[in-house]
């Protein structure tokens, strides 16, 4: 927020509502006076009146003139003094507004504890508490997710269930062990190798090429298996610094180009044609955004770039640094021939550009999967109706084919959807394993193996051969194991993990944490790995790299890597998002993206040395004082050194335009670790002039 912003106040009592961000980029004709970011009227108006039963259950009950609630054993009796509302009638749903409020300022979990109910609002997509949903009354939607949170309440109430924890997929995986043995994913170790028991070493693997020199295939074999051994290092080569927190990265196809997408609706580009040394290309922006960008995709010549915010538009700019053209709007909320149902104010949550670069497909919060000519300038196919909540994510299943679609939803489920055979408006085929909601779906480009992330803390691998058909999963509940916790503030409640008894996928990857944000995962690349690898962002700070069989392969700690890279400024904890009421150091890799190809650069540098880069990624993270900012991190393989002679030294902090920062570097290398920091309020406030030198200093 800029500091005109007006002073909100934060009484729930107030006429005005909660301040809340979201509320600086809606439009004059969309403010909602009554907004409450912990309470959404679609969802939590007079839920907890309309529960039969359960009301005296909970302790909740209006006697006589007076309401109360009863909770275990406290009791909370509601009186109202004020002599002006006398002759104005009683008010029996005072204690649901009650509970209501307190639930949605952080003390739902002591509310559970002791057997409250907790207010009902689905989960807010992202990271705006905005909720676009649609218009018409769908009476057996919201049933489902009233049952669910009842549910929910239920076993808390009775203490935890009386059955034993869930029996976790086998790692290693005999599927994913499979895979990997017979080509599809990465080259295996030569025989001799395992019978004997060698340590699977860069050494090694270089013998056995120098051995094989002048045999092709043994050659070639040895190339691969030590170009997918090389797994990209903790130590990071470069951090890029953003003054908001940092959604989403990706190389392009040919890795000649990284783009970074940030809150404050801006997309960045770099060249990364050298990628030891990177250089700035330009910067595109969202006019009106809303919370955030939520995506942006590249088209596969590297020319255009079509980015997203919680808006029905989406935008297209070009990427040549030469072009100041302003970006083509691309208006996803009307259909050729069909009738707009419901608000045309819905959010896209995830954007993918078709292999031949003619069509963009998004996942949209009006649950609704939707298909953009680039040629015409309008949608030539909206999927409706199938999904029971907002997608997430989307993607194309094969490269050299627009006709194969995934997406994945909050419903839990993955959807497969061939253009070829739409006659009835159903998808092919279905995925079912998940418990919660999808976060993430990237196929391998094969048209065959999809990957998905979610909430439920998994990541799973999916044949589309073992997907389940339309007609089979119509009497399936796909939201009866889901907990309703809240993956923003909350830990995921493994108390209440339960296994889905329809589980089709292949391999499930469980250890990194799906927290906070939609956290995205990826397959490895084809060339410079083999598609030996999965790997996924992280909640605490990492980037989790699996074999396809299910067991760890490594780990890329970028809050290691990042912590104290730079000075705590006043700006930053304007927009800070720490509940732990601590301004700490935490990092959250929302998205990572590995380089395509294997590069081999040298890097000359005045100590007449080399820096050899084999493997490179980059990890898209909120970053910072409280996660209030965000960076880019460089790491690549360097065999577990912590430094290196090259130029310019590992580890060093830069800005948005790739300008080094001497005075975060210089902060780093003089602040003591360990240092107490201030305390936080856990909502967004106006920023104030902080001497860095006070060490009793509060926001306030």
């Amino acid at each position: 927020m800029s500091s005109s912003t007006p002073n909100r106040t934060e009484s729930p009592g107030d006429d005005e509502g909660l301040w809340h961000p979201a509320h600086e980029w809606l439009e004059e004709d969309e403010q909602d006076s009554d907004y409450h970011p912990a309470r959404e009227p679609e969802y939590g108006e007079g839920w907890l009146d309309d529960m039969p039963i359960e009301d005296e259950a909970m302790g909740m009950r209006v006697t006589g003139d007076t309401p109360s609630i009863n909770i275990g054993n406290i009791q909370i009796v509601l009186t109202n003094d004020d002599p002006a509302s006398e002759g104005h009638g009683e008010h029996p749903d005072l204690p649901a507004r009650v509970i209501e409020l307190l639930a949605g300022h952080g003390l739902q979990n002591i509310l559970q504890s002791i057997g409250g109910p907790v207010a009902l609002q689905p989960q807010a997509q992202d990271e705006g508490d905005e909720q676009f949903e649609s218009e018409d009354d769908d009476s057996d939607y919201e049933e489902r997710f009233m049952s669910r949170y009842r549910a929910r309440a239920y076993r808390t109430r009775r203490g935890r269930p009386n059955r034993p924890p869930p029996e976790l997929p086998p790692v290693p995986n005999p599927e994913g062990k499979k895979l990997m043995g017979d080509g599809h994913f990465g080259t295996d170790q030569y025989y001799i190798d395992r019978l004997r028991q060698r340590k699977k070493d860069l050494t090694t693997n270089l013998m056995w090429r120098e051995l094989g020199v002048d045999v092709y295939g043994v050659r070639k074999r040895a190339n691969q298996i030590i170009s997918q051994g090389l797994i990209p290092g903790s130590v990071a080569d470069r951090i890029i610094h953003y003054d908001t927190r940092s959604y989403s990265g990706q190389f392009s196809d040919d890795g000649n180009f990284f783009f970074c997408c940030a809150q404050d609706f801006k997309v960045r580009m770099y060249d990364t044609s050298n990628p030891y040394d990177w250089k700035y290309f330009k910067t595109v922006e969202y006019p009106f955004g809303q919370w955030t960008i939520t995506d942006a995709t590249l088209s596969p010549d590297n020319r255009f770039l079509v980015y997203s915010s919680i808006r029905s538009q989406a935008y297209m700019a070009p990427t040549d640094p030469e072009d100041d053209s302003d970006p083509t709007a691309l208006d996803f909320s009307t259909i050729p021939g069909q009738q707009r149902r419901g608000s045309s104010h819905f959010g896209i949550w995830s954007l993918r550009f078709s292999g031949d670069g003619r069509e963009v497909v998004a996942g949209t919060s009006e649950d609704s999967v939707i298909v953009y000519d680039l040629e015409t300038k309008q949608p030539v196919l909206c999927l409706r109706d199938r999904h029971g909540h907002h997608v997430n994510a989307v993607c194309y299943g094969d490269t050299s084919s627009p006709h194969i679609l995934y997406s994945g939803s909050d419903d839990t489920t993955l959807r497969v959807w061939d253009r070829r055979s739409m006659g009835d408006g159903r998808e092919a085929g279905v995925f079912m394993g998940h418990t919660e909601g999808l976060t993430y779906v990237d196929s391998k480009g094969d048209g065959r193996y999809v990957l998905s992330n979610s909430k439920d803390q998994t990541m799973k691998l999916w044949d589309l051969r073992k997907m389940m058909t339309s007609a089979s999963v119509e009497n399936l509940d796909p939201y009866g194991y889901m907990t309703g916790y809240d993956y923003r503030f909350e830990p995921y409640p493994e108390d209440f993990r339960r296994n889905a008894p329809n589980d089709c996928s292949v391999v499930t990857y469980r250890g990194h944490h799906v927290l906070k944000t939609l956290i995205r995962c990826h397959f490895s690349p084809p060339d410079s790995t083999n598609s030996r690898y999965v790997y996924s962002g992280s909640d605490d700070g990492k980037v989790y790299v699996y074999n396809m069989d299910a067991t760890l392969a490594d780990t890329i700690d970028v809050g290691e890597a990042t912590v104290n890279s730079r000075s705590r400024e006043a700006d930053t904890y304007a927009t800070a998002y720490e509940m732990g009421g601590e301004t700490m150091w935490r990092t959250c890799v929302r998205d990572a993206s590995w380089h395509p190809n294997a590069p081999v650069l040298a890097g000359e540098c005045p100590t007449v040395s080399f820096r050899i880069l084999l493997m490179q990624s980059i990890a898209t993270s909120w970053n910072g004082w409280g996660l209030s900012t965000g960076t880019c991190t460089v790491h690549s393989w360097n065999d577990g050194a912590t430094e290196d002679e090259g130029y310019p030294p590992l580890g060093k902090s830069y800005d948005d335009k790739l300008r080094y920062v001497p005075e975060f570097n210089h902060y780093r290398e003089n602040v003591p670790f360990g240092r107490a920091r201030r305390p936080l309020r856990s909502r967004p406030v106006r920023r104030l002039d902080i001497d860095e030198e006070a060490e009793d200093t509060t926001i306030w």
